[in-house]
């Protein structure tokens, strides 16, 4: 089969990798689509706990065309979006319910090979199965999308909440559609690529700037989110937080991005911080608001490109183009 490897930081190629063979217990899937996302650009370069060499690809959906023999429910043709999270299921956090946070955690595209090759191996317990009227080829969307469920899992949000969100990204325009739907009083959006302001304005924000010192709103904001993981952004946006108000630390930074906060004022105004890592409890629930239409695939998915054009596809991610860019085997 073809595939893209990542053979060491910096360095990707298009191969050609022996068809894979189910586990017991896992399905092969004919990969329809595979999305790129920024986790992807620190796999890249060897981080987020990747194991290279590695075939990337954590996002992505596709068709059944063969089961380990103890698998039930599902059959070969049945389509499938693919949860990536790996746990250990033996760790404290994994006892506690909390494998997202499991001492050995892993992901398909990340600690094993993924999606981006016409083939792919997933543990069966991780695949949902797609309703009819969804298009597999949008379906890469829904893990992002259960990412996202799970932020808004974390901010427990209350209805009326003023929004700040900064970025306008995949994952920052899906935190303003669930801010949207959870009875957020306003979504203000911070972004610097035009292009994506204007999508952010398309999908509804209130306001939608280039920086949060256009907004007058010296009171702050009762939910700020960083869906960039740039450590500006996070610093500006810990500055803007009202009183008992949350930040939550969406976006994926570098592991030495450093903040700095101010330890008495969130005493004294009872300011929350705190983080949302990728998956938990929340891909079921993802796969049901994609079906419901929670998004609009159009406007999130910008480009659709080969397997081979990989190379240029994470470029293009890298330089800011677009939404979500997906390959198709």
């Amino acid at each position: 089969m073809r595939a893209v490897l990542i053979e060491a930081p910096g360095r990707i190629r298009l191969t050609t990798l022996s068809d894979p063979t189910p586990g017991p217990r896992d399905v092969v899937v004919g990969v329809a689509a595979c999305g790129l996302c920024g986790t992807d650009l620190h796999i890249l370069q060897g981080e987020c706990g990747a194991r290279l060499p590695i075939v990337p690809g954590h996002e992505f959906a596709g068709e059944i065309v063969a089961t380990g023999a103890r698998v039930t429910g599902l059959a070969v043709g049945d389509r499938v979006a693919v949860d990536p999270s790996l746990y250990c299921q033996e760790c404290r956090y994994c006892r506690l319910g909390r494998g997202n946070l499991c001492d050995r955690r892993g992901a398909l595209g990340v600690t094993v090979p993924g999606g981006a090759a016409e083939y792919a191996v997933a543990p069966a317990a991780n695949c949902a199965r797609l309703p009819e009227h969804v298009d597999t080829r949008d379906a890469p969307l829904i893990e992002p999308l259960s990412c996202a469920v799970r932020g808004y899992d974390v901010l427990g949000s209350r209805l009326g909440a003023e929004v700040l969100i900064y970025g306008a990204g995949t994952m920052g325009l899906m935190m303003l559609e669930l801010a949207k739907r959870t009875g957020a009083a306003s979504v203000d959006i911070v972004e610097i690529n035009p292009a994506r302001l204007a999508t952010a304005r398309s999908l509804g924000c209130t306001r939608a700037v280039r920086s949060a010192k256009e907004l007058d709103q010296p009171r702050g904001w009762d939910v700020v989110v960083d869906a960039t993981g740039d450590a500006a952004a996070i610093q500006d946006g810990l500055r803007r937080i009202a009183k008992a108000g949350t930040f939550l630390q969406f976006g994926v930074s570098a592991a030495t991005t450093t903040a700095v906060i101010e330890p008495h004022r969130v005493y004294s105004h009872e300011i929350t911080i705190t983080g949302s890592m990728a998956v938990l409890h929340s891909y079921e629930r993802a796969v049901g608001l994609f079906a419901a239409g929670v998004l609009d695939p159009a406007a999130f998915i910008t480009h659709r490109l080969p397997l081979e054009h990989y190379p240029e596809a994470i470029e293009r991610f890298a330089s800011g183009e677009g939404q979500k860019i997906v390959v198709v085997p």
